[in-house]
This record gives C-alpha cells, sequence and structure tokens, in this order.
C-alpha cells in the first residue's frame, strides 16, 4: 500500500492561465506553511514537479523528509500558447477550440499543448514510479491532482474540472497493493 500526499503548490496570485510558465509561490504565510510541514509525515518521501512553485513549495516544508528528484511528469497541464493569456483572450483568440477545450475535455489540445488525457497519462506515469509502498508527499499543481482525484473517484472529467484543490491544501489517495485507489481527503487545509 502507498499513501500518496498530493500538496499543491503555494499561491502564484496568477490571473492569467498558469502551465509550464516558471512562476514563483508566494510562500509568506509562514505559519500556515510550518503548520502544515508539523503535520507531515518524517519518514515519508517527498518529491515535487520540477516548476519553481512546486520546488519552492517543498523545500519551505521539508523537514528532513527523503528527497527524491524534481520530476517533470508532475507538471501543470502544459497549455502551450495559451500559457500566460486571460481567459477572455484565449476565448476571443480561440472561440471554439477553448470552449471545446472545457466542456468536452478529452483529447483536444490547445495549440502547442496537451490534452486533458495526454496530462493524465504523464501525472499516471509520475504517480506508478512512486507507488513503492509507504508514504510519500507530492508536491505538484491542481490540474496533476485532479487527474488522481479521477483515477480514484472514476468521476467524469467534467465532474472533476469542476472542483477546485486550493493552494497548500492537500488530498489524500491510497494505493492499494491490488492497484485500488481510494480518495480519503481531498482540498483539505490543516485547523488553525
Amino acid at each position: 500500500m502507498t499513501r500518496f500526499l498530493w500538496l499543491r503548490h503555494g499561491p502564484t496570485h496568477q490571473k492569467a492561465i498558469t502551465g509550464w510558465r516558471d512562476v514563483p509561490a508566494d510562500l509568506s504565510d509562514l505559519a500556515l506553511i510550518a503548520q502544515i510541514g508539523a503535520g507531515l509525515p518524517a519518514e515519508a518521501r517527498l518529491i515535487s514537479s520540477d516548476l519553481i512553485r512546486a520546488v519552492a513549495t517543498a523545500d519551505a516544508l521539508s523537514l528532513g523528509q527523503p528527497r527524491l528528484p524534481h520530476d517533470p511528469d508532475l507538471r501543470e497541464i502544459n497549455f502551450g500558447s495559451w500559457d500566460g493569456l486571460l481567459p477572455a483572450e484565449v476565448s476571443a483568440r480561440d472561440p471554439e477550440l477553448s470552449r471545446a477545450y472545457w466542456e468536452t475535455p478529452g483529447d483536444l489540445c490547445p495549440p502547442g499543448g496537451e490534452s486533458w488525457n495526454q496530462t493524465s497519462l504523464r501525472i499516471e506515469r509520475a504517480a506508478q514510479r512512486l507507488h513503492q509502498g509507504g508514504t510519500v508527499i507530492v508536491v505538484a499543481h491542481y490540474g496533476a491532482i485532479l487527474t488522481q482525484v479521477q483515477r480514484a473517484t472514476g468521476q467524469t472529467t467534467t465532474k472533476t474540472l469542476g472542483q477546485y484543490i486550493r493552494p497548500l491544501s492537500l488530498t489524500e489517495i491510497i494505493w492499494h497493493a491490488d492497484g485500488r485507489r481510494e480518495l480519503l481527503r481531498v482540498d483539505e487545509l490543516p485547523n488553525p
């Protein structure tokens, strides 16, 4: 059994679509970061995406957990040429594609980007590599975490994408030895 603690990186305060664009996280809430760090199991392996917002969040939370190399397969959805644009700009630029991308997610890709299904397979490869038993803390991104929520719950992609994962919140998923996944908690911040 592997216990996955998926932690969304700190807030970026971006209004524009943010996928592979490397923007920093706001980690100024030191009390919250200390509280989250204190609640993480010291024996857990710790890994993050290679994007700076995830790396810095993992660095801030690390309490001596064994650190695994940053994994680019844990990145956010690649929004291609939409990355850095406001949603209204994307809608004006690619009205039919952008609407279809969000309303019927699956195989559609932004120009130069990847589809939901491609993202899900990429994140799944990374999770499979980490499924070695014990506890793993994965500092990742909204889309990455949602792919795992979908796999654990069997929800439709549309329903999954309608769920919000707050920055610095934990989502816990257990992978059993027989391959079953169990969502124990989603989008949980520590109690103040």
